[in-house]
């Protein structure tokens, strides 16, 4: 936007702060600056619309209510089995397990301690409530909005992975292709090259670990169920096909972490060419 007959620009401060030298004082910010302006090699940030950040706050907000209920879940949870009370493994399943046991006289926990169990299963019940409101509220902007829709038809993809990507991301055509959209997601190989000898290593783990989050689990999903299908004999889709084969080769970790970034690459492609995902069927070759 222009000021003062200049372009104002935004560039991320972990590359400018490469530049710093010395001290930090304001005429060395200054100099940094232009000198990191200079460089063809660092992207200026993106600024967010109103409604972005807003999309992206209320994911913010979701993810501090879901941390919080993980922490008080494990504080029932290490409470209760100091009595000998235990729970099964899954939140729903545990919650419902220690909530029986702790309204139980006959459970051996004291009487001191079960009012504030009872208040910790209030706070779990009330953070769940906001959570789902909270999702019916994105589902309702993802209906609303083309580009979700679109996103949405992707498999692995849902409501909030996909509002997720339209707060953080904005403008799909600032990325040239696939492979950039999916290293700028963290998704990519690190390397340490030299010479001749090019050596790839795990995944970055760069950009935004949130929208890397929601991928995974998309990822995970989708190799459970190609493998599913697969043990109960049903079709496959392309997409699907392709992951099992991963699962087989790589195995289960390294597969989810390969089928998130070929969803990376889907959305890409999908979003940038205002193109529907298209369901191939078994035999087709599947292409980022």
């Amino acid at each position: 936007m222009p000021s003062a007959g200049w372009a104002v620009g935004l560039l991320p401060a972990q590359y400018v702060r490469a530049y710093v030298r010395r001290n930090k004082t304001d005429q060395v910010d200054a100099t940094v600056l232009l000198e990191a302006a200079k460089a063809t090699d660092i992207v200026p940030v993106q600024v967010k619309s109103v409604e972005w950040q807003a999309l992206q706050s209320l994911h913010r907000v979701r993810r501090a209510w879901h941390l919080t209920r993980v922490a008080r879940i494990n504080l029932l949870r290490g409470l209760c089995r100091e009595f000998g009370v235990n729970a099964p493994v899954g939140a729903k399943r545990g919650v419902t397990t220690l909530t029986a046991r702790a309204t139980d006289p006959a459970s051996g926990i004291p009487d001191l301690i079960r009012c504030a169990l009872e208040q910790l299963f209030a706070e779990i019940r009330q953070i769940e409530e906001k959570t789902v409101a909270i999702d019916r509220e994105l589902a309702r902007h993802a209906g609303q909005s083309e580009v979700c829709e679109r996103l949405r038809r992707i498999p692995g993809v849902g409501p909030l992975t996909a509002t997720a990507l339209l707060s953080s991301v904005g403008d799909i055509y600032r990325f040239r292709n696939c492979r950039r959209f999916a290293s700028w997601l963290g998704l990519t190989p690190k390397e340490y090259s030299s010479g001749s000898i090019r050596r790839l290593g795990s995944i970055s783990k760069r950009g935004d670990k949130y929208i890397r989050l929601l991928l995974v689990h998309g990822a995970r999903a989708m190799v459970f169920s190609a493998n599913a299908a697969k043990r109960a004999g049903r079709p496959l889709d392309a997409f699907r096909q392709w992951a099992a084969e991963q699962r087989e080769r790589l195995g289960h970790n390294k597969a989810v972490v390969a089928v998130a970034n070929k969803l990376a690459r889907i959305i890409w492609a999908s979003w940038s060419r205002e193109r529907d995902y298209d369901f191939r069927g078994v035999g087709c070759e599947l292409t980022a």
